[in-house]
């Protein structure tokens, strides 16, 4: 079985093929065609830009699909429906449609957090060893947390109430020159950063001891930026200042995230705890989470890290396993950019 995922929720229009046979699967193509330059000036995605520029590629990159797959024949399309920015969701279903009628095959709406969860399943067979799990989704415009018992069935426990991590990170990282996207370029300077002089600050965890699973992440926002503004000029351009501040913030970030996932962990009595979105390839968060996973004796689970940001790969995969689970399909799909786990 053939199964095309297509991606457009944001600002990467994506294309993804894998193959599946014998209980193995085999990824045929992985396309992504980045906007990351054109909204860089904007400091985020500007949604018709984007809705544009979908348009324009998803044609080019089907064609290079049509080449990789060398005739073989497509058994099912798998569309992000939701969640995401309602004209980009359209460009990408209005296309999958498309291809559907022309080419006779069968096309299914899939849940963008939902595949940035499924895709740990990648190339792993048993899955049942591996449940029930609780699922995390941290990206640039997500912060979800919940429990999945089986494909397919899920309760969720909390999700942001305002800013998602990938948010925040953007909005401060743009107070010291980062363009957007911000995580990755704070990441790479605190790796390679060495400061020379050193500064105190604390910021506030937001919600870390709420008995609830929802998260809040504007406060440590505006925190951030108040003692930023406070700062003389010559300490506001220092990269010293600037190490301290940013690594506070992941520490604070990492300090909630942790606290509420593992909380969770004891109240329901996981197997395992998976994690998806763009924010699950930062190093420093993932080395977080490994120790505390470590310390207590559970399985945690990141996916590669090219599978971590938007791509075609996850839709397909989650398309998948709809079609085995479900066996049916929509009679129309629909853009839900508001859509929930």
């Amino acid at each position: 079985m053939i199964v095309v995922g297509i991606e457009t929720s944001c600002d990467e229009t994506a294309i993804g093929i894998l193959e599946f046979k014998q209980k193995r699967i085999k990824i045929l193509a992985n396309l992504i065609h980045s906007q990351v330059k054109i909204h860089q000036k904007y400091g985020g995605v500007y949604p018709f830009l984007a809705k544009r520029e979908h348009k324009r590629n998803l044609p080019i990159l089907f064609e290079k699909s049509l080449k990789i797959l060398k005739h073989k024949k497509i058994d099912l399309i798998a569309v992000t429906k939701g969640p995401g920015l309602e004209p980009c969701l359209w460009e990408g279903i209005n296309f999958a449609k498309e291809i559907s009628k022309k080419l006779k095959i069968p096309v299914l709406g899939v849940n963008h957090l939902e595949a940035h969860i499924l895709i740990n399943f990648l190339g792993k067979r048993k899955i049942k060893n591996l449940l029930p799990a609780l699922c995390l989704v941290i990206s640039g415009g997500h912060t979800v947390l919940f429990l999945m018992e089986k494909i397919g069935k899920y309760s969720l426990l909390g999700q942001t109430r305002d800013d998602a991590v990938g948010e925040c990170y953007d909005k401060i990282g743009r107070l010291f020159s980062f363009s957007y996207p911000a995580g990755p370029k704070i990441g790479e300077f605190l790796k390679n950063y060495k400061p020379k002089s050193k500064f105190e600050v604390k910021f506030p965890r937001p919600m870390i001891n709420q008995k609830n699973y929802d998260f809040s992440f504007s406060g440590l926002k505006t925190a951030i930026f108040y003692d930023y503004k406070k700062q003389p000029d010559e300490i506001k351009k220092s990269k010293d200042y600037a190490y301290f501040v940013l690594k506070e913030m992941k520490n604070a970030v990492s300090d909630v995230l942790i606290s509420k996932t593992f909380r969770a962990k004891k109240e329901f009595l996981v197997k395992s705890i998976l994690v998806g979105g763009g924010v699950a390839a930062d190093d420093f968060l993932q080395k977080r989470f490994e120790k505390e996973a470590k310390r207590q004796k559970i399985k945690i689970f990141f996916p590669e890290k090219k599978y971590c940001t938007d791509n075609g790969v996850m839709v397909s995969l989650n398309g998948y396993f709809n079609f085995v689970l479900k066996k049916k399909f929509e009679k129309e799909i629909f853009a839900n950019p508001d859509l929930t786990i």
